[in-house]
């Protein structure tokens, strides 16, 4: 899993081609978007610039003189302060063989010139999302642990059982502190809206799920539903 990268911090992107107009119009819509955008022109100067502002996001033409694009992510890759850096290739050649061959070498996405910088901007936000979703699988609150992958909740260092939809109950809750679910927004999210339970289901679980952890962290909201407070 790679390494937690916080959405409101502003993302560091370098950009190496050796088109400055495409160089230009990529920075400035990238910069429109909010994010830090650096450049280089080369491969060599991509690394140096990569090992300098150590970016969230690498975009790499591969036809660039001296180090290639390829060559230049395999570079980085092979650096363990570049292991889990998103990278993506930009490309003029279209054919599968040199995509694949990107891809294998590492990459996480391939685009191929020319593409209209609306794209590569969604594709770089769709980049972001997506890690950010693999790293909200683990969740920390205090000294309370949800693993959402592995099911496993861990407080103040022990690991506690709790029985699947247990589980899945406190997570829904733990995923927005403070916030008032209501009971059928529970049953809908939790046990789906094919199964047919009854409210009490709802309050049995969370007993159990307050028996295990010994924590006072579910509140009961009267005739309305339940919120999570550590």
């Amino acid at each position: 899993m790679r390494s937690e990268i916080n959405m409101n911090i502003v993302k560091k992107i370098l950009i190496a081609d050796d088109e400055p107009d495409i160089l230009e119009i990529i920075q400035f819509n990238l910069q429109a978007e909010g994010y830090e955008v650096i450049t280089a022109k080369n491969g060599d100067e991509a690394i140096e610039e990569a090992k300098k502002h150590k970016p969230d996001l690498i975009i790499l033409d591969i036809m660039m003189p001296g180090k290639n694009g390829i060559d230049v992510c395999n570079i980085l890759r092979m650096q363990p302060a570049f292991k889990e850096t998103l990278i993506v290739f930009l490309s003029a050649l279209s054919d599968e063989g040199t995509e694949i061959r990107g891809l294998e070498m590492g990459a996480d996405d391939y685009l191929t010139k020319p593409i209209s910088p609306k794209i590569l901007v969604s594709k770089v936000n769709a980049l972001f999302r997506r890690l950010n979703k693999e790293d909200s699988d683990i969740m920390h609150i205090g000294d309370l642990v949800i693993d959402r992958e592995k099911y496993i909740i861990n407080y103040q260092g022990s690991d506690i059982i709790l029985a699947r939809k247990e589980f899945e109950l406190l997570a829904l809750l733990a995923s927005k502190p403070g916030k008032v679910f209501l009971r059928n927004e529970i049953l809908n999210q939790v046990w789906g809206t094919e199964v047919i339970v009854g409210d009490r289901t709802i309050d049995v679980h969370i007993r159990k799920i307050r028996q295990k952890l010994n924590l006072d962290c579910i509140t009961t909201v009267k005739g309305v539903g339940y919120k999570f407070e550590l």
